[in-house]
């Protein structure tokens, strides 16, 4: 699958990291991580602490696939609302859910990236969310009562307070705290770095094009001819995962998004928080490290590349104006230095996936799927690192595919 096309922006920001080598020999391992991508990169980070035998690989270069489109929020608020989320699940699915979004930027923030022998650009930040019509400022202020009664960190701004702080007027808008903006192509990269430093034996253009699924042991078989024995395999395959496996909770769909020239004095944007609105799809922006500009969104419900592709140039051009349209005081000042459209997950009920099936004995497949992709692989890695090791782990049942919240221990 092509999961992206165009000219993405990540990977201009991080040339010189390690490489690593095709697979030239046959393998046996207590585990096999097949991705290489943020979902992939925190698996193998936190299971090089275990004592197991990990083997790492990737069909393509590492972090090659979706992760070096992905545009690097970081958000403890979802798609779906923690109101959405208890109207569907319950009070108890729901709070646990977010509490495990936003305990996993903190686990970020104070022992991941800090570990780390150098920094993805990781920084706190706060994030914006504004009614994008009249008809959701009730939602908003219903969002609002359910976040700060369950003592997460919000605020809420009235139109005033957005016209004061911002080029743009909204009539309302949530302020979530304790989020963060990453460059999600160095993170995977680091992660993978210290998992190897750590003996993860990691291997890169290594394609498994036929496997072997036993009770007992996993026969993976590799392009050029050789095996990988495992006695567990995560498949950290992102949205290729739906090739091998069709859960129906899934969907696919494609996204897009730019990053724009350096900008030195870009615009009013009060302490500049990442903005995304109540609209969907949705627009979301941030800054970067180097003074550009993310936006994107503007999905489109299709899994077809063509014309996934065909839509490139239209939509940077609509991300533009769309921007311009906030920042009324960038026009003229920016232009699209970077654009592309990718593959984009999304699960029905709203909640990420942990994939097990019958005929895939002893095999995991880590679906982040969702606008918190990187939070979702932070959560799911620990989970199946647990199952792996431990047998079992409290909150694995919200997010198993079976969805048995009964099973759930609420914290």
């Amino acid at each position: 699958m092509d999961l992206k096309a165009g000219k993405v922006f990540w990977k201009d920001t991080f040339k010189e990291h390690r490489t690593y080598p095709i697979l030239e020999e046959d393998l046996s391992c207590d585990v096999c991580i097949v991705g290489s991508g943020s979902s992939g990169a925190h698996c193998a980070y936190f299971l090089a602490g275990t004592g197991l035998n990990v083997i790492l690989i990737d069909k393509r270069d590492i972090s090659e696939g979706s992760t070096v489109a992905n545009t690097g929020l970081l958000q403890y608020s979802n798609d779906k609302t923690l109101t959405s989320l208890i109207h569907s699940f319950g009070e108890d699915v729901g709070t646990r859910h977010v509490q495990l979004c936003l305990d996993a930027i903190r686990t970020l923030e104070k022992e991941v990236v800090p570990s780390l022998d150098g920094n993805p650009d990781f920084k706190i930040r706060k994030s914006l969310y504004y009614a994008s019509s009249l008809e959701d400022v009730s939602m908003l202020r219903e969002e609002y009562d359910n976040l700060k009664s369950r003592d997460f960190p919000v605020e809420y701004y009235a139109e005033k307070d957005i016209e004061s702080k911002f080029s743009f007027s909204k009539l309302a808008a949530l302020v979530t705290g304790n989020d963060a903006e990453i460059n999600p192509y160095k993170h995977a990269h680091f992660l993978i770095e210290k998992a190897y430093q750590k003996g993860v034996r990691v291997y890169s253009n290594t394609k498994i094009n036929g496997k072997i699924l036993k009770e007992n042991q996993t026969h993976l078989f590799t392009e050029n001819g050789h095996m990988i024995r495992a006695q567990s395999v995560i498949f950290a395959t992102g949205y290729e995962a739906q090739e091998e496996v069709r859960d129906k909770n899934a969907k696919i769909l494609s996204s897009y998004a730019i990053a724009t020239n350096q900008i030195a004095d870009q615009a009013k944007w009060h302490e500049d928080m990442m903005i995304w609105e109540t609209a969907r799809p949705y627009l979301y922006a941030r800054k970067t490290f180097d003074n550009r500009i993310i936006i994107g969104g503007l999905d489109e419900s299709t899994k077809y590349l063509e014309k996934r592709d065909s839509m490139i140039i239209r939509k940077r051009d609509e991300l533009l104006k769309q921007l311009i349209i906030l920042f009324p005081e960038l026009e003229n000042r920016i232009q699209a230095d970077y654009y592309w459209g990718a593959f984009f997950g999304e699960t029905h009920d709203g909640l990420p996936t942990i994939g097990i099936y019958p005929d895939h004995p002893n095999c995991y497949f880590l679906l982040g799927y969702g606008g918190n992709g990187t939070v979702y692989s932070v959560i799911l890695s620990q989970i199946i690192r647990d199952l792996i090791t431990k047998g079992g782990h409290p909150d694995s049942a919200l997010y198993l595919k079976e969805r048995n919240f009964s099973k759930s221990i609420v914290h």
